[in-house]
């Protein structure tokens, strides 16, 4: 791990997050998304002797720093895996219901932060791009095989760049004649193929490309709906789910999940009056990080928090 890495990691929107999963001392509670202990830390703050906390992380370097630690408190338990399979981690331990799971979504810190990991389109590194480094889907895999159709595809799903044409042509035409290796690499592909007053606008000229590619590498935005799915089983009631979101498909995924859970899904000419809704949103709109913490972190100031809590079994 880069030697810095800790010293840049500041957790998002941190209090309230606390105050978001209304903490029981002696509850269970799971963080999906444990980095480098940042929520987690504050959360077993708030446990007593009988509370659990269970650390789930599908990047290795993640939970090495997690296990250092955590690893001599028997109030934790550290996994290595996807929070899709959340519902499986929870049946081997034995655990049938949790009183709190959180889940901050989106590339943590530190895998922006080491250049190695060829998420950055500000760093040169091999195109990679894969939070769990077992796996062997790849970013340079997906610009150097994929064809057309599939990149146009991913670039409108997962960048919601609707005119990515000459982009694709680009990075189809230059991997004709070399292997396109590095990020550095691809952003010279997408910045050449863009007209130029795109290259003066506030946003860099391949964010989204970069977004779109990482979220098809890891398969982000399934694994949340599955998360999402299983979740609202797992929770004993009182219990809460937190999201954070960065972008807004993410944000979008997990606010109509949420409405979904608190709102009729009976038509209201079906003369149906004893439904029950099981569950309520504590916040309608989500929350925001303050401009004092977006002074601070620049990485909260698109982040948007929701809590939803079950009220009824």
């Amino acid at each position: 791990m880069n030697k810095t890495n800790n010293n840049l990691h500041i957790p998002v929107m941190l209090q309230e997050t606390i105050e978001a999963l209304n903490i029981n001392p002696q509850g269970i509670y799971v963080d999906c998304t444990a980095g480098l202990g940042g929520h987690s830390s504050k959360i077993l703050a708030q446990l007593n002797s009988n509370g659990k906390l269970i650390c789930i992380d599908q990047d290795k370097t993640a939970i090495d720093y997690l296990q250092k630690i955590f690893g001599n408190d028997s109030r934790v338990i550290v996994i290595h895996d996807n929070f899709r399979h959340l519902k499986l981690i929870l049946n081997t331990l034995k655990i049938a219901k949790v009183d709190g799971i959180l889940v901050d979504l989106g590339v943590s810190s530190p895998m922006f932060d080491d250049p190695t990991r060829g998420f950055s389109y500000h760093s040169e590194a091999r195109l990679d791009m894969r939070m769990d480094q077992d796996q062997k889907l790849d970013a340079h895999f997906i610009v150097n095989k994929y064809d057309a159709k599939q990149l146009n595809t991913i670039f409108k799903l997962y960048g919601e760049i609707y005119n990515s044409k000459k982009v694709t042509d680009a990075i189809c035409e230059a991997r004709k004649y070399k292997t396109i290796n590095t990020t550095t690499e691809l952003v010279n592909i997408i910045k050449d193929a863009l007209p130029p007053m795109k290259l003066y606008e506030k946003k860099h000229p391949a964010r989204n490309y970069f977004q779109a590619i990482r979220i098809a590498v890891n398969d982000e935005l399934s694994a949340l709906r599955k998360l999402l799915t299983d979740a609202f089983d797992l929770l004993k009631l009182h219990g809460r789910i937190v999201a954070i979101a960065f972008h807004s498909l993410e944000d979008r995924i997990v606010k109509q999940t949420f409405n979904k859970h608190t709102t009729s899904q009976i038509p209201k000419e079906v003369p149906i009056i004893n439904e029950v809704i099981n569950y309520k949103l504590i916040n309608k709109k989500p929350i925001n990080a303050t401009e004092q913490e977006i002074n601070i972190n620049r990485r909260s100031r698109s982040a948007k928090l929701r809590i939803i809590e079950k009220i009824k079994e």
